[in-house]
């Protein structure tokens, strides 16, 4: 199993909308076949995995070991429960059982209806971990919200001037670029857009662009700043405007309840995960509401004296050392 989950996470970045999955066929003891779930609409794990066993005979005396509950209905792909069956697998060992109610159990059900052993929550919380993105959206219908900062030691995240460039050293802002090819979206307020004119792309990692994500409520942003420029897909959350064509989108939503009716859209669009990156403003405004699941805060060994404060955040803390800085993860339990 922690071969399964080996191998499903190498489709991060790549699957979501769909889990994180891997699957591993064991024979006698021995790894006859492995597969993971490699690209949204592609194939899944036990497709991979099965088609990889060179010698098919055994599969009926064989073991399969999946991360998450076989699917049981027709999407993009057919059921992979159906395949087990039809390939008469001995049994199956499963980690968590899927909580999506198009899946919840009918998995398990038929492939024991079918005669199949099947066993569930082998490693149940590291493969809870390895998939809080797409749990997290089917039970709280938002994405799993990930606060991101860097802060001098004193305490700021931006001089007096809002100039922030750079806190964090070379090897966190590489860090930070690997991170956005592993996410749906990011996020920026409308201060942080307008004073650091990001580009929210990845530049120092391979993979693919985040959905851009910006809040300008009274639409004040310039249209030629690097966010609109139509090289990803940029949503613009405002109160005012409601036009969506190309890859910039205005989206109108109500004032008094801005953030969670945002974060809904953004789960309606299939956006699973989000990073939030500022300003402090913005990020502060995530953590009174307790919107928010996961933090991470790079503090540099840079003081500024005086400056825009840091959020103030609390929560289950772990602490990384990467070069002259410190990461520290903090998770919202």
């Amino acid at each position: 199993m922690r071969r399964a989950l080996e191998l499903a996470g190498r489709g991060r970045g790549k699957v979501s909308p769909n889990p994180l999955v891997g699957c591993v066929i064991v024979h006698d003891g021995r790894i006859i076949g492995e597969g993971w779930h490699q690209q949204y609409g592609g194939p899944h794990a036990e497709v991979n995995a099965i088609a990889s066993v060179q010698e098919k005979a055994l599969l009926t005396t064989s073991t399969a070991y999946v991360t998450l509950e076989p699917c049981s209905h027709f999407g993009k792909t057919p059921p992979c429960a159906d395949l087990l069956i039809r390939e008469k697998i001995q049994k199956v060992v499963i980690a968590n059982v899927d909580i999506n109610p198009l899946v919840s159990g009918a998995g398990i059900r038929k492939l024991r209806a079918a005669g199949i052993e099947v066993i569930t929550g082998i490693l149940d919380h590291e493969a809870k971990e390895l998939n809080k993105r797409f749990f997290t959206a089917i039970s709280k219908n938002r994405p799993y919200i990930i606060l991101k900062w860097a802060q001098t030691t004193d305490g700021f995240v931006a001089r007096e001037n809002y100039d922030s460039k750079w806190i964090s050293n070379e090897y966190s802002r590489q860090l930070v670029h690997r991170w956005r090819t592993e996410e749906d979206a990011i996020l920026v307020g409308m201060k942080t857009a307008q004073h650091d004119n990001p580009q929210l792309n990845v530049r120092d990692w391979t993979g693919r662009n985040p959905t851009r994500v910006v809040i300008d409520r009274f639409l004040k942003l310039s249209l030629k700043l690097n966010l609109f420029d139509g090289t990803q897909k940029t949503i613009c959350y405002n109160v005012l405007l409601h036009e969506e064509r190309d890859n910039n989108l205005r989206i109108r939503i109500a004032e008094e309840n801005f953030l969670p009716e945002m974060l809904q859209d953004l789960h309606k669009r299939k956006l699973h995960s989000l990073i939030v990156e500022g300003g402090s403003q913005t990020l502060s405004a995530f953590i009174a509401l307790n919107l928010w699941d996961e933090a991470r805060v790079f503090v540099s060994p840079q003081r500024f004296q005086k400056g825009i404060a840091a959020p103030i955040i609390k929560g289950e803390t772990h602490f990384q050392q990467i070069a002259t800085d410190v990461l520290q993860v903090i998770y919202n339990r």
